[in-house]
C-alpha cells in the first residue's frame, strides 16, 4: 500500500506542476525511469499471465482457473508480443527515430522469427515488392484491422510520454506497415493510454482521453464507448459489457470469419478496456477480466497491465508478479540484442529525444515536457467491414471446377483440412459464386509458383504464392492468396491459371487451395 500511496502523491505533484507550469509538466527523471520500467514489466508480467489461456475461450468467457507463479515471467522473452516491437526499436537505434519506412519495413522482412496474419502479409508483400505505402492497404492486406499493430504499439507510448501527438505520428510510421484503418487505431489507442499513464492515474480518465487519439466515427472508438456506457450503467459487472461487445462487435472477423478464433482489433481491445475499466486500478484483477474476456488473452492482458505498470511505475507493482524479474533482466529477448535493462535504457534514451523534439526541456533531474493534447488523425481510413455471406471448402467437390492437373492433399500434423494442390503450369481452376467480393484461401510454401487471377473474364492479377518457408498451414492461420472486394453485388466466375513462370527463389509451380470466402 505504501508503495501505490507514494506512487499516487507523486503524480499529484506531477498534475499540480502542469498548471503551476501552463504549457509544460514536469516529470522527475527517477520517476520517468520507474514508468518506463513499470511499463516493460507490465507488458511481461501480463503476456505471461494471459499465455496458457490464449484462444482457450473463443466467443464465450473463460471461466477456470488462472495460475502464476513468480518465475512465469521469464518465458516473456520468447514472446512475439515483445521481441516483435523490439524489432522496431532495434531499427530506431540503428538509423534515428526519423528512420524511413522502408527501413523499418526490411528489417522487419528481414527477420527470422515467425509472423503470423497481418504481420505475416506485410513481410510477404515487401518480398513482392509492393510500395511501402501500400503494405497494409485493404486491397494488399485482408488482414489490416487484426490486433497485429495493437500487440506491438506499446513501445511507441512507452518513449512519448505525455506527448499523445508525438505517438500517434509515430504509430502512423510503424503501424501503416501492417495495419489500416482498426487495425492501425488499435495501435494509435494501446499507444495512447500509455503516453497518457504518465500523468494520470485514473483509468477511466486514460481510456476516455485516449479515444480522442482516433476518429470518433470509426467503428474501433464506437466499440470502446460501448465498454464505457456499459461501465457508467454497472461498474460492477464486466459481464455485462463482454455480453453487449459480443452481441454487437463479434460478427467482425476479417481474418477467420469462418472460425469463433477472432483477432479482430476493436474487440480485443474492448477487452482491454474492460479489464481496465472494471479492475478499476487493481493489477491482478484487471488482467485477470482482460483474460476471462477470453480470444487473444495473452495480448489483452498485457496491453492492460503495461498501462498499470506506468501508473504503478516497477516499484508499485505487487511483488508476487514482479519478484522473479530481476533473476532475468539482463537475458536478451528472442530475435533481439534487448535484454529487460537494455529494452529500459533505450526507450530512456527515445524518451528524451522525443522530449526535446516536441519543445521540452531536459535538466539532469527532471524532464520538462511541453503539453500535448490527444489529437485523431486528419484523415480517416475507413473499416473494410466485410460480412462473410458463405464458404465453400475443396471437399465440396461440386461446387469447383479443377481440371486433371489438380491432386487431392492433406497437410495433417495439426491440420486435417482437405486441399488441392496444382501440380505444375497451366492447371485451372474455376467456380462460381454469388455476393461482392471474394477470397481464396491456401498456402504459400517454398515450392510454389505464379497464377493469373480472372473474375467474369477480366484479367484482375497474378498471384505469385512463393515463401521463404511453409506459411498459412493451419485453419486460424490460412495465407490468403487472392482476395478482391468492391464487385458488383451479384453473380460471378472466378478462374485461376497457373503460370508458366514462378519466383526463381521457388523449388516449383505448386499452388495450394483449401476454401473460397464469398462476401
Amino acid at each position: 500500500m505504501f508503495k501505490i500511496s507514494h506512487l499516487f502523491f507523486i503524480t499529484l505533484l506531477i498534475l499540480f506542476s502542469a498548471c503551476q507550469t501552463g504549457s509544460y509538466q514536469k516529470i522527475p527523471k527517477a520517476v520517468m525511469v520507474d514508468k518506463v520500467k513499470g511499463g516493460w514489466a507490465g507488458k511481461m508480467i501480463g503476456v505471461q499471465y494471459g499465455a496458457v489461456m490464449e484462444f482457450k475461450a473463443v466467443g464465450k468467457t473463460y471461466e477456470d482457473s488462472i495460475h502464476w507463479k513468480p518465475e512465469m515471467v521469464e518465458g516473456a522473452l520468447h514472446q512475439d508480443d515483445i521481441y516483435g516491437q523490439l524489432n522496431f526499436m532495434m531499427t530506431f537505434e540503428q538509423y534515428g527515430l526519423d528512420v524511413a519506412a522502408d527501413s523499418l519495413a526490411r528489417n522487419f522482412a528481414d527477420a527470422r522469427f515467425p509472423l503470423c496474419h497481418a504481420n505475416l502479409q506485410c513481410r510477404k508483400n515487401y518480398f513482392d515488392a509492393i510500395p511501402v505505402a501500400e503494405l497494409a492497404t485493404p486491397e494488399n492486406n485482408i488482414h489490416c484491422e487484426d490486433i497485429d499493430f495493437q500487440i506491438e504499439a506499446d513501445f511507441i507510448g512507452f518513449v512519448n510520454p505525455a506527448m499523445p501527438q508525438s505517438s500517434n505520428a509515430l504509430c502512423q510510421k510503424v503501424g501503416s506497415l501492417m495495419a489500416w484503418g482498426d487495425g492501425l487505431y488499435g495501435g494509435m489507442f494501446v499507444a495512447a493510454m500509455h503516453t497518457l499513464a504518465f500523468t494520470s492515474n485514473d483509468v477511466v480518465y486514460v481510456v476516455e482521453e485516449a479515444l480522442k487519439a482516433i476518429p470518433a466515427q470509426s467503428t474501433y472508438a464506437m466499440c470502446i464507448r460501448d465498454v464505457l456506457g456499459a461501465y457508467r450503467q454497472d461498474a460492477d459487472n464486466w459481464r455485462r459489457a463482454w455480453q453487449r461487445v459480443q452481441e454487437k462487435w463479434g460478427q467482425y472477423n476479417n481474418c477467420t470469419p469462418f472460425h469463433q478464433f477472432n483477432i479482430d482489433a476493436k474487440i480485443n481491445g474492448a477487452y482491454i478496456a474492460i479489464g481496465l475499466l472494471f479492475g478499476k486500478g487493481d493489477f491482478e484483477k484487471t488482467m485477470e477480466i482482460a483474460v476471462r474476456c477470453g480470444q487473444d488473452t495473452d495480448c489483452n492482458a498485457a496491453n492492460a497491465a503495461a498501462v498499470l505498470g506506468i501508473i504503478y511505475g516497477y516499484e508499485g507493482i505487487p511483488e508476487q508478479f514482479k519478484s522473479a524479474i530481476p533473476a532475468m533482466a539482463d537475458k536478451e529477448f528472442l530475435f533481439t540484442h534487448y535484454s529487460f535493462n537494455k529494452a529500459v535504457d533505450q526507450s530512456m534514451a527515445f524518451v528524451e529525444q522525443n522530449v526535446l523534439a516536441n519543445g521540452g526541456k531536459v535538466t539532469d533531474t527532471e524532464f520538462i515536457i511541453r503539453n500535448q493534447q490527444p489529437v485523431a488523425p486528419a484523415t480517416p481510413q475507413h473499416s473494410m467491414n466485410l460480412r462473410m455471406k458463405y464458404y465453400v471448402q475443396v471437399l465440396n467437390a461440386d461446387k469447383w471446377r479443377f481440371d486433371e492437373n489438380w491432386s487431392d492433399f492433406t497437410y495433417s500434423d495439426g491440420d486435417n483440412d482437405p486441399y488441392k494442390v496444382a501440380n505444375g503450369p497451366g492447371a485451372t481452376l474455376e467456380i462460381d459464386f454469388e455476393g461482392s467480393g471474394v477470397a481464396l484461401l491456401g498456402s504459400w510454401n517454398v515450392d510454389c509458383g505464379k497464377a493469373k487471377v480472372y473474375i467474369d473474364g477480366e484479367f484482375m492479377k497474378e498471384i505469385d504464392n512463393y515463401y521463404r518457408e511453409e506459411a498459412g498451414k493451419y485453419d486460424v492461420n490460412r495465407a490468403y492468396i487472392f482476395h478482391k472486394m468492391n464487385l458488383p453485388s451479384g453473380k460471378h466466375t472466378l478462374r485461376l491459371v497457373v503460370s508458366d513462370e514462378k519466383n526463381p527463389l521457388s523449388a516449383g509451380h505448386k499452388l495450394y487451395v483449401e476454401r473460397m470466402i464469398v462476401y
